[in-house]
């Protein structure tokens, strides 16, 4: 080969592997928690109940002004039925939020967990 098409041939093995990596990264994503949770009393007069917390967001890794959404699995109890899994999203904004679901009288939260976090542009 003569140097021209060398020189072409590996900038483009260059440029390949540069895309490569980049289109291999992991997208950067906020760490968030639960606090605060807590279960109101029923409240007249729908006698609805409504579970509430505090998600705290570690945006430390993403971008300045990084916002997102993310889904919280619940598991629902029901005096009448059987369990129910089933996803409320909201949105995530650092440095934390406060976020509700309302629930019937007869309804109570077995489990929940935090699920489907956007990712976030890297920064930091």
């Amino acid at each position: 080969m003569d140097r021209s098409r060398m020189s072409g041939f590996l900038t483009g093995i260059i440029g390949l592997i540069s895309v490569t990596q980049a289109v291999g990264q992991e997208p950067c994503r906020p760490a968030l928690a639960v606090k605060d949770v807590q279960f109101s009393q029923m409240q007249p007069p729908t006698l609805q109940r409504t579970w509430s917390a505090v998600v705290s967001v570690d945006a430390s890794h993403c971008a300045a002004n990084s916002s997102g959404t993310f889904e919280i699995v619940f598991t629902r109890l029901k005096e009448t039925a059987p369990e129910l899994d089933f996803r409320e999203q909201f949105a995530w904004l650092p440095p934390a939020m406060n976020i509700a679901v309302d629930f019937a009288a007869d309804e109570a939260v077995q489990h929940y967990r935090i699920d489907t976090i956007t990712p976030c542009a890297c920064g930091g």
